[in-house]
């Protein structure tokens, strides 16, 4: 059983938390620091890395649940799921660096991962929005919405490696993953992130525990959904203008 200091060392080396928009924030400030005693654990068993990544799955999805219900206790605990969906996602590489497990089936749950939590969060804003699942209407359907305009706007990125594979030409070098260059490029794109989302799904719903109402829920649907829009337009302009595609 190797020690924390060691799995750090062969896990967590320098040009990973270096990589410009590849880390996450919180896995800078502090997830990193909490995820080799998860990775530790997994060890001696027999989990893969591919299925810790799977595990982001279903937490993701069961901290989006968690905000289609109103009061703030359902929201603090979708902000855990989705932190334990970060961990996860910090631990999974960990231990596949440690065992020398890598493929190209955990880069794809991974992603499948981030855009089904990414998409779930809004929608599940909007049936808070409309009191919940008993009275689902307008507010859900501004929700699905968004998640239909945050799946967009990750296909954009998505699509230029597709379109420069189609093509036989190289991904551009300084592009690692598919995310890192969205954030640099379009700042409003940080709220359609899993921890971001969550953050703000807690905020509404202390804004409407104090107001005694669903103000704060309905105002962050119509602000994702607005931003949601104005980010697809902004950043597929930023991709035809970079001049990635010719």
């Amino acid at each position: 059983m190797p020690s924390i200091a060691e799995l750090r060392a062969e896990t967590q080396p320098d040009w990973l938390l270096a990589r410009p928009g590849a880390e996450h924030w919180a896995g800078r400030l502090y997830m990193r620091r909490l995820s080799p005693y998860l990775t530790r654990l997994v060890l001696p068993t027999p989990l893969a890395a591919n299925g810790v990544t799977a595990l982001m799955i279903p937490a993701g999805l069961l901290g989006a649940l968690c905000f289609t219900f109103a009061g703030i206790w359902p929201a603090v605990l979708g902000v855990l799921f989705i932190q334990l969906q970060l961990l996860l996602d910090c631990s999974d590489g960990e231990v596949a660096r440690w065992r020398k497990q890598f493929s190209p089936a955990g880069v794809y749950i991974d992603q499948l991962a981030h855009y089904s939590t990414e998409a779930a969060i809004p929608a599940a804003i909007g049936v808070r929005a409309d009191g919940g699942w008993d009275s689902i209407g307008g507010w859900t359907a501004l929700g699905l919405l968004a998640s239909v305009l945050i799946l967009f706007l990750k296909s954009e990125t998505h699509l230029v490696q597709y379109a420069l594979g189609r093509s036989d030409r190289p991904a551009p070098a300084a592009e690692p993953s598919a995310e890192p260059a969205a954030p640099r490029l379009l700042p409003a794109i940080r709220p359609f992130q899993a921890v971001e989302g969550s953050l703000l799904a807690l905020v509404a719903a202390v804004a409407d525990s104090l107001a005694d109402g669903l103000d704060g829920s309905r105002i962050l649907v119509v602000a994702l959904a607005a931003t949601a829009g104005v980010a697809v337009v902004g950043h597929l302009a930023a991709i035809l203008a970079s001049g990635r595609l010719k």
